[in-house]
């Protein structure tokens, strides 16, 4: 695994605390059986796109999908 530094200068004491932040998260996912599976990422949940209720189906519930109310 390799870290690039983009902008900034960090000190040795701020790059050494971001890389145990990240070794320290990839310890605890590698800690995981394969048996359990992982929970979903919140960016993956329908319900956060979602913020209204689709419309009940009728006849004019096509032109309903998309125009907010």
């Amino acid at each position: 695994m390799t870290i690039k530094v983009i902008r900034g200068n960090p000190t040795p004491e701020e790059l050494a605390a971001a890389l145990a932040v990240v070794r320290a998260r990839a310890a605890a996912l590698a800690a995981v059986p394969p048996g359990i599976p992982r929970p979903a990422s919140a960016w993956s949940d329908p319900g956060r796109v979602a913020q209204q209720r689709v419309p009940a189906p009728s006849p004019t519930a096509w032109s309903r999908t998309y125009w907010p109310a």
